[in-house]
């Protein structure tokens, strides 16, 4: 009876192999889809652990090889009122300037003087003689020559300046000089020199 069982097992054996493929190729064939799913997967294995290296290498660096220098960052405080350079006082102070004479249109004066009108009467011609008691010449003198009525009422101002040039302790007369348009109510008229400047 056992010698009959035996052969029974062993031809059960034998004959479940050949109808599943047997077991040695079903391991081969899951061994070879785990290497090839293993050869699939190491390209973005490496490119993961590549790109974390990089994260934690450069924020360990950027940490650790860049460190603040108060020095430079450090906002430079203002200068105190102590230490601030104050301006030369020498320098700002003006140079004393010399005691200046009287201006010019002070040695200035008109001897005679008269006027008549022209252009239709609407024109005033005033001749006068102009001296120069000033040590020195002068020139662009200023005159003005006031108006009035015959009652000695103010009507107008007319302004002239004389280019030429007085020389020192000269006098000089000019004749029928245009001083401009004046009120036909005009009677009078005084002039006088008001500037002068030196030569």
């Amino acid at each position: 009876m056992a010698p009959a069982m035996s052969i029974e097992l062993e031809r059960i054996e034998l004959g479940g192999f050949p109808r599943f493929g047997g077991f040695s190729d079903w391991s081969e064939q899951v061994t070879a889809s785990y290497r090839k799913l293993s050869f699939q997967w190491l390209p973005v294995l490496l490119v993961a652990s590549l790109a974390g290296a990089l994260i934690w290498f450069g924020s360990g660096r950027g940490t650790a090889s860049e460190p603040t220098h108060p020095e430079i960052v450090a906002v430079e405080a203002p200068a105190s009122p102590a230490t601030a350079v104050s301006p030369d006082p020498a320098a700002t102070t003006e140079a004393p300037t010399p005691s200046a004479g009287p201006p010019p249109v002070d040695g200035l004066s008109i001897s005679s003087q008269s006027w008549r009108r022209g252009g239709l009467g609407s024109k005033a011609l005033v001749s006068f003689t102009l001296r120069n008691n000033n040590d020195y010449a002068v020139k662009d003198i200023e005159l003005v020559c006031a108006f009035t009525r015959r009652d000695g009422s103010h009507l107008t101002d007319r302004k002239r300046v004389i280019p030429d040039i007085l020389t020192m302790r000269s006098r000089k007369t000019f004749a029928h000089m245009l001083f401009g348009f004046v009120n036909i109510n005009a009677s009078r008229a005084i002039c006088a020199p008001v500037a002068a400047s030196r030569s």
